[in-house]
């Protein structure tokens, strides 16, 4: 019976330890998705994990590292500059639903990048990643899987020294 039906104890510490690990989990995941509006550049992980405890933010135990990754976004987003890195994107469609579709898709991209008009539309774009799935259904059912949708980049960040004059 209790070997069937029975829990497993665990200790103070065990518990403090996984609890640890997941909150350091989370502070790296929002520190490889999230970047300065301003400067465009990734926050430390160490910087996450104090904004965190700033906002006095509790691990779950039973929640997924990533779904409370995007929740801890959210609200450092009420006392800190962050947002979600955008993602660069190429999409290939066929001259005949390329205006059409542009229009559709304009309201989720955030910046154009290049757009070239010959026998198909070619646009290079960054978005929000919030938005992907969303693009991808659209291009899908409008040009009927003519269209092709590529990945870039999962996240466009400034590297390098900033230059100080």
């Amino acid at each position: 019976q209790i070997l069937s039906k029975g829990e497993l104890q665990v200790s103070d510490k065990e518990r403090h330890t996984q609890l640890e690990q997941m909150f350091r989990d989370i502070a790296t995941i929002v520190a490889d998705k999230c970047v300065n509006p301003e400067t465009k550049r990734p926050y430390t992980v160490i910087l996450i994990e104090r904004a965190m405890k700033d906002i006095h933010y509790s691990v779950k135990p039973n929640k997924s590292t990533k779904q409370q990754a995007l929740e801890v976004i959210r609200q450092l987003k009420e006392t800190m500059q962050i947002e979600r890195a955008h993602m660069r994107l190429r999409f290939i469609l066929p001259a005949k639903e390329g205006k059409k579709l542009k229009e559709k898709l304009k309201p989720l991209i955030k910046v154009i990048e290049s757009e070239d008009f010959q026998e198909q539309l070619e646009i290079v774009c960054l978005i929000d990643p919030g938005c992907f799935r969303e693009i991808d259904e659209l291009i899908r059912s409008e040009t009927k899987g003519r269209g092709s949708l590529e990945v870039l980049s999962l996240k466009d960040v400034e590297e390098g020294d900033e230059k100080l004059e």
